[in-house]
């Protein structure tokens, strides 16, 4: 059977990356905004079918609710960006790689940081979508 159109030529804004974060999973705030562990409790702009549990992938802005930290964040629901996952993903040029942790940044709703650094490795996924995170990190993989 022959392919219908022309192919897509160029890099797409969001690579159809393996999810490894999902609703009520607990994840690490890797900045020095003062929250220290979150709960994903949103996926924005996520289009799903019926029942399905949204899912977000490195480089994906999710909705968090601060579990521990200081207390004027605790119980504060915020937008986070995912910069480390556990679950194995594909890159483009074939390669798997995966992290030892799951991981977010805290930001502002139009994607401005909260903090000035980033404890660990940023995937390089997460600093090409959002660039100004890219100055923080101490090492980009």
């Amino acid at each position: 059977m022959a392919k219908r159109g022309p192919k897509a030529v160029g890099v797409s804004y969001r690579l159809d990356l393996t999810p490894g974060l999902f609703m009520e999973s607990l994840v690490k705030v890797a900045d020095n905004s003062g929250a220290t562990l979150a709960k994903v409790i949103g996926v924005p702009h996520y289009k799903s079918v019926w029942r399905r549990v949204p899912g977000a992938a490195v480089g994906d802005m999710v909705v968090v609710s601060i579990r521990a930290g200081k207390p004027e964040l605790r119980k504060q629901v915020m937008r986070a960006v995912v910069i480390r996952q556990r679950r194995p993903y594909r890159r483009a040029d074939g390669t798997w790689i995966a992290f030892e942790d799951n991981a977010v940044v805290i930001v502002t709703p139009d994607g401005d940081p909260r903090g000035t650094e980033i404890r660990g490795p940023l995937a390089k996924e997460a600093a090409e979508r959002w660039p100004r995170l890219a100055p923080m990190a101490s090492i980009i993989i």
